[in-house]
């Protein structure tokens, strides 16, 4: 049900303080889909710490989102990275994947960053992974090749080369907002 919207007209609101040790156990269910990938050693090994989110929500770039069931179905953390808005870290619990929840967080975080005044929107992702580039691409944003990274995004992508990730899959996007 690619594209669809969420169930019961759940709309992304920021986390409450109490609900941020959820996140990294929905982005550690997430990472599980990929067991298998090359990339999975990297993000079974990494992950979002509370203080991290923490800063989040004290920027205002932290927003979840309610499943039907009421539990939180994902979360999207957004930063600034030389002037653009930076989707950080997106995850959807897979107990409530494909039903429109990542969808409506982005979205959502996108409007929030058009309306603080980012010019684009810029992340790193896989590129053979469905729920990654072919779902940011759906959504607008294309592939920015390594000649036209700026100085943060080069940093990014070699934190995330220090880190274990397969560069050969890893790819930059960006969002005009």
């Amino acid at each position: 049900m690619a594209g669809s919207a969420p169930s019961g007209k759940a709309e992304p609101r920021p986390p409450r303080v109490d609900e941020l040790d959820a996140l990294p156990r929905i982005e550690q269910r997430a990472a599980a889909l990929l067991r298998g990938h090359e990339a999975y050693p990297v993000f079974a090994g990494h992950g979002l710490d509370l203080p991290t989110l923490q800063a989040g929500l004290q920027r205002g770039l932290l927003w979840v989102i309610d499943g039907a069931d009421g539990s939180i179905a994902g979360y999207l953390l957004g930063g600034a990275l030389d002037g653009d808005f930076h989707v950080l870290q997106m995850d959807v619990d897979p107990n409530h994947a494909r039903r429109g929840y990542g969808r409506a967080l982005l979205q959502h975080a996108l409007a929030e960053a058009r309306a603080l005044g980012y010019p684009a929107a810029v992340l790193t992702t896989l590129s053979d992974v469905p729920w990654n580039a072919a779902f940011y691409a759906s959504e607008g944003f294309t592939l920015l090749p390594e000649p036209e990274w700026n100085a943060g995004l080069r940093g990014v992508m070699a934190e995330e080369a220090a880190l274990g990730f397969p560069m050969h899959l890893r790819v930059a996007m960006r969002r005009v907002l």
